[in-house]
């Protein structure tokens, strides 16, 4: 395969042979993950300094849970939470990459101008109409995610004929869209959204095949870490159980082709991404 190229601002990123860890920097308080742990501009920035001295190349800021039943923010509500957080930041790391998870373009329009570069819309786009013309018009890299439902709904009964290849329609008809409203096709990457209104199985057969998800040679983003599903699969409750799972995925999935993680524990996925590309570099 040729090199996986991703266009961030002015930066032109080659992610095939060295994928990205994306850290997850959530500044609410109901995550499913922290419970709240970094909810607060000084705890989160610490926060996300220590990520980024663990490893990580992205710090992907939220302030808006979408933990499977969770409420909506007001986009005054969610502004405050992620806008002092993101200038901290890059006052702190200038050269860090800083993400924006939000599916309100008033938001992530606010969060470029403090200086995040990726637009991380885990509505794929379609939460928000204003959403395309802005990163068309702001060249951000940009996160497009599949989402069956919303985060209040998407558990209830999630159903789907063929799930690999209705995720994938999904993101050709997302990149189609794309490009009508002049977003620059190199700034696109792709999540399949796991756990985002899909069942064990459906994740299951996702992760199977990311290969068949892959759009246009663009990246692939996959987000698995602490996510339920991995304690239904070892049958087991409580939330330690889902670490070495996530780290163990982190190599497997890199194998198979994602290119950027999105995880909440860096040090120990820096280890296994590094460790499976040393492989891929010498097999």
């Amino acid at each position: 395969m040729a090199g996986v190229l991703w266009k961030i601002g002015s930066q032109l990123i080659d992610v095939s042979q060295r994928g990205m860890l994306m850290g997850v920097l959530n500044v609410t308080p109901d995550s499913f993950s922290d419970g709240g742990e970094f909810f607060g501009i000084e705890p989160a920035v610490e926060h996300g300094l220590q990520m980024i001295e663990e490893g990580a190349d992205i710090i992907d800021i939220g302030g808006e849970s979408t933990r499977p039943g969770a409420d909506a923010v007001s986009e005054s509500e969610e502004l405050e939470r992620v806008v002092p957080v993101i200038l901290k930041l890059r006052a702190a790391v200038p050269a860090v990459l800083i993400s924006i998870d939000t599916s309100k373009a008033n938001v992530a329009r606010a969060a470029l101008d403090a200086g995040a570069q990726i637009i991380n819309d885990i509505t794929g786009l379609r939460g928000d109409e204003k959403m395309m013309p802005l990163a068309a018009e702001r060249g951000a890299g940009l996160i497009i995610m599949h989402m069956q439902g919303t985060p209040r709904t998407m558990q209830a009964s999630p159903h789907y004929e063929d799930v690999v290849a209705e995720v994938r329609d999904f993101f050709r008809q997302q990149y189609a869209r794309a490009l009508e409203c002049g977003i620059d096709p190199m700034t696109m990457a792709f999540d399949p959204g796991i756990g985002f209104g899909k069942t064990l199985d459906h994740n299951l057969e996702l992760l199977g095949n990311l290969a068949h998800l892959r759009i246009e040679n663009q990246p692939l983003v996959v987000g698995v870490s602490r996510k339920s599903f991995l304690a239904r699969i070892l049958g087991a409750a409580e939330p330690g159980i889902r670490l070495a799972p996530t780290v163990a995925l982190t190599a497997l999935l890199r194998e198979r082709g994602a290119n950027v993680l999105r995880v909440h524990d860096v040090k120990p996925n820096t280890a296994a991404l590094r460790t499976a590309e040393a492989l891929r570099a010498n097999r």
